[in-house]
């Protein structure tokens, strides 16, 4: 196993999972977003702005196949790089797809405690209510999560730390 993909809604604990998890393989770490992000030279709201999200989802097709293709990483990948056939196919033989999965109160009250969420990350609907667009999504991307994951892993009422041990110790139970 020489490399980790994490997936999930936005707020799942993705980026916060990463670093810790990588550290304990003695792995490097990347976060999908903030590569696109550099990759385009501007934030993932701007790219929405200015391409809608078809622009987006190119470039991180594109940037999802360059990490892909690495090794001793842990990739902590945008909510929406699952939606891809190719990129889900890729993260499942590259190595362990790990979908870190909570409820939509949850990820609200993660997503809102994120001081760069609202800067960075646009609406994904043209819903008035942030619970019905994280439910929504929610259920539209469950089927592609389901594919693509390996190992689901709950995060609701757990710390980093326990999400950390809990995939290690299903990382190492498989191996």
């Amino acid at each position: 196993m020489s490399l980790i993909t994490l997936i999930g809604y936005r707020g799942s604990g993705k980026s916060s999972v990463a670093a810790p998890l990588a550290e304990q393989r003695g792995y490097n770490w990347i976060d999908a977003d903030d590569e696109i992000e550099r990759v385009a030279g501007k934030t993932i709201a701007e790219i929405f702005a200015e391409g809608g999200e078809p622009h987006f989802r190119q470039i991180e097709r594109s940037v999802m196949q360059q990490l892909l293709s690495g090794d001793q990483r842990v990739i902590a990948a945008g909510g929406g790089a699952i939606l891809n056939d190719q990129t889900r196919a890729e993260m499942k033989q590259a190595g362990p797809v790990i979908w870190l999965k909570a409820d939509a109160a949850d990820l609200i009250q993660r997503i809102d405690g994120d001081s760069t969420t609202g800067s960075r990350r646009p609406a994904l609907t043209a819903s008035n209510s942030q619970l019905e667009e994280v439910e929504t999504l929610l259920a539209q991307r469950d089927p592609f999560y389901r594919d693509a994951a390996t190992l689901t892993i709950e995060t609701g009422g757990k710390t980093v730390t326990e999400i950390v041990a809990e995939i290690i110790a299903a990382l190492d139970a498989d191996s």
